[in-house]
């Protein structure tokens, strides 16, 4: 199969699902799957075995999931515009609004809509948060995100039935438990007043060493202190954590001033963002990750190069990688765990084409999902 292309393991895919979907079971909680970190629409068979519903952030997922996965979805947005409402009603069981304004424009118009009947609630701010990275703090001092304890009034605006709460990143238990503290202490209050209490995503359950014990036994620790609220997790990258890799060759391979930079058929910029908005270096199979100064003045009989991307963006290279032998062109270099947040993110940016998308089934077979063209970039340009 030519290069480059996102390829997802069913088998990977099945394990993720099968450990959330005993979370949830043991736990009480239910866990929907979140659009912003996987969307392959292609896969929703699959995930429909195990979860229910979906959470979206657009009218275009919500429609996604009322349409492809099959349900209603729990739709969220930092705001909505008049022309969007309907779209989100026609696909939505659960609208969680950002702001009180928000909810005093928009809430009236919400209820029972087409037959089917949807649930408000409000995104609240607990003021806290143990995400390190600055770009993905969504209770940083200043955020857009969620209404303040000090802006609520004592008794909920009518309509109101629950409360979301979204401040984790790839969080362990320990994260949840601690937020909990600060949730209860900051909007206790008012939980006797809502039906549900939606903990948002960033709860990684399915990465190694994930204490999934300590997370059932903390959400049915919160289940007994509020018996009478539904609890949801929305997390994303935990159902498709280490689930499949995005397969690059290298075209060139470049010196200057010491670092050897193997460019590649696949960009960090386009295909790999979240390499240089978190930062972090991924893993490539069969060779060890240095410290990103190590290419420099490294000698070439260490077989030590930087990546680069084939964008015309100066920033598009990362890190250094020492490889087993020397790199040449032809060769395949495999970013591991490139399946969550890379191919909802991907752009055609200086006309480069999406990798193509393949699913390596249970049963060994390869199905391709899609191979781009010229044709879907141009079509993105007028």
């Amino acid at each position: 199969m030519n290069t480059p292309y996102y390829l997802l393991e069913e088998e990977l895919l099945r394990r993720n699902l099968s450990l959330i979907s005993r979370v949830a079971e043991e736990s009480g909680a239910e866990i929907i799957l979140a659009f912003k970190a996987f969307a392959l629409w292609k896969t929703f068979h699959v995930f429909r075995e195990y979860i229910s519903h979906t959470t979206a952030s657009s009218p275009y997922e919500a429609r996604l999931a009322f349409e492809e996965f099959g349900s209603l979805a729990h739709t969220y947005s930092p705001a909505y515009t008049e022309q969007d409402m309907p779209e989100i009603m026609r696909c939505s069981g659960h609208i969680t609004f950002n702001s009180l304004s928000q909810y005093e424009r928009f809430g009236k118009m919400v209820g029972e809509y087409d037959g089917h009947s949807i649930s408000c609630g409000l995104r609240v701010n607990p003021e806290y948060s143990e995400i390190e990275t600055a770009l993905y703090d969504p209770c940083a001092p200043g955020s857009r995100f969620g209404v303040l304890a000090s802006q609520l009034p004592d008794t909920l605006p009518v309509g109101i039935e629950g409360f979301h709460c979204h401040c984790h990143c790839e969080s362990d238990a320990l994260a949840l438990e601690h937020t909990l503290e600060h949730l209860e202490a900051k909007f206790g209050k008012w939980m006797p007043q809502i039906k549900w209490l939606n903990l948002g995503g960033g709860h990684l359950m399915t990465r190694a060493g994930y204490d999934t014990e300590h997370l059932i036994n903390i959400i049915k620790g919160l289940r007994q202190r509020y018996p009478w609220l539904k609890i949801i997790l929305e997390p994303g990258s935990a159902f498709a954590w280490q689930t499949g890799s995005l397969v690059s060759s290298v075209v060139d391979i470049v010196e200057n001033k010491g670092i050897r930079t193997a460019i590649l058929d696949v960009s960090f910029t386009c295909h790999m963002p979240d390499c240089l908005e978190m930062p972090y270096q991924p893993v490539v199979t069969g060779a060890e990750s240095l410290d990103a100064d190590a290419v420099k003045g490294a000698p070439f009989s260490e077989n030590i190069y930087r990546l680069g991307g084939n964008s015309c963006l100066s920033g598009d290279y990362m890190g250094s990688w020492k490889f087993q032998q020397p790199l040449k062109v032809g060769d395949r270099v495999v970013f591991e765990d490139m399946i969550h947040y890379t191919t909802v993110k991907t752009n055609m940016f200086n006309g480069i084409s999406h990798p193509s998308i393949a699913l390596l089934r249970a049963d060994g077979g390869l199905e391709m999902y899609r191979v781009f063209g010229y044709e879907d970039y141009r079509d993105r340009m007028c």
